[in-house]
């Protein structure tokens, strides 16, 4: 029997890491969490926080703040730090610069500091971050993943859900590229119980899947979201804690997410979101699959978007 405690520490507690701790807990996904943030009066009431709302679940789980250094014996470790909001007009690659800055101070005392567990990047913009992470840390690139495009995914799954009135676990249908404008569904490798998703949505709905609207609808989803509460924090926090669980129970499902390609779909030296299989170790493999001219096309492109944006880093 495994006792040894499974321990997440989350770097940043914003939003979206305050969320993703809460997701962590009431999933009851490890036994100690562990939060770390520049501001000592945040993230120790986040700390008491959520120490309270631990006290109602059925097992233990410890909740602790401490320094980046402290982190020899972290199983994973989630980065959600951010250079700042997003002002309106902009994208995701906009946040690059400043987030990146702080990244480069976090990796390194890090890595100085022993540790050698899975690093699993959910700040925007999330590929670059996720390339930049792997490259400070020298770690096999199995050991950094980002968030990628899981939660797109899932989004796009439930937009579908919602029209045809059938579980979201029944659709087979996923995005792939960029978090962020280049991603597109890979409509190709896409059914529900091997029935074509234009098919089921013709007979259901009587009308013609709009593909290219739907694909725009998920690419936008997050910006409307954005627009109205002025951040976007529960998604992701349920990404991040689904990665997490995959990840501790070694379930070799295959999600879409950030992984470092060596060769594969043709691309080397660039994260970008494909799917691949997650075990204990982190990504266990990279999934190729047979694409369309068009998706390979629309795949290349996000690959060279990414790649520009690499080159920009600090």
């Amino acid at each position: 029997m495994n006792t040894k405690a499974r321990k997440v520490m989350i770097i940043g507690t914003g939003n979206v890491g305050a969320s993703a701790a809460y997701a962590l807990l009431n999933q009851n996904i490890c036994e100690e969490l562990i939060l770390v943030d520049v501001n000592a009066q945040r993230v120790e009431g986040h700390a008491q926080d959520l120490a309270d709302a631990a006290a109602f679940m059925p097992g233990m789980m410890t909740i602790s703040t401490r320094s980046i250094e402290a982190c020899a014996d972290v199983d994973i470790a989630v980065i959600t730090v951010s250079g700042g909001a997003l002002k309106p007009g902009q994208t995701r690659l906009d946040e690059l610069a400043n987030t990146a800055r702080i990244v480069k101070n976090i990796v390194p005392t890090m890595m100085a500091n022993g540790f050698n567990g899975i690093f699993l990047v959910a700040t925007n913009p999330c590929d670059i971050i996720t390339w930049q992470v792997w490259s400070l840390s020298g770690l096999p690139r199995n050991q950094v993943i980002g968030t990628g495009v899981w939660l797109d995914t899932t989004r796009l799954r439930r937009l579908l859900a919602q029209a045809l009135d059938i579980g979201a676990q029944s659709i087979d249908a996923f995005i792939m590229g960029e978090h962020g404008d280049t991603q597109f569904p890979v409509w190709s490798h896409s059914s529900i119980y091997g029935s074509p998703i234009a098919d089921v949505y013709q007979q259901k709905t009587g009308q013609p899947l709009d593909a290219d609207a739907l694909a725009d609808r998920v690419r936008r989803h997050g910006f409307e979201i954005f627009a109205r509460k002025g951040c976007t924090e529960y998604g992701i926090a349920g990404t991040i804690a689904e990665i997490c669980r995959n990840i501790f129970t070694g379930s070799h499902r295959a999600l879409a997410i950030s992984c470092i390609l060596d060769g594969e779909y043709g691309a080397h030296d660039v994260a970008i979101g494909v799917p691949a299989v997650l075990t204990h170790s982190g990504v266990e493999q990279i999934i190729e699959l047979h694409l369309t001219e068009d998706e390979v096309a629309k795949f290349n492109h996000s690959v060279e978007v990414i790649k520009a944006n690499i080159a920009r880093l600090p």
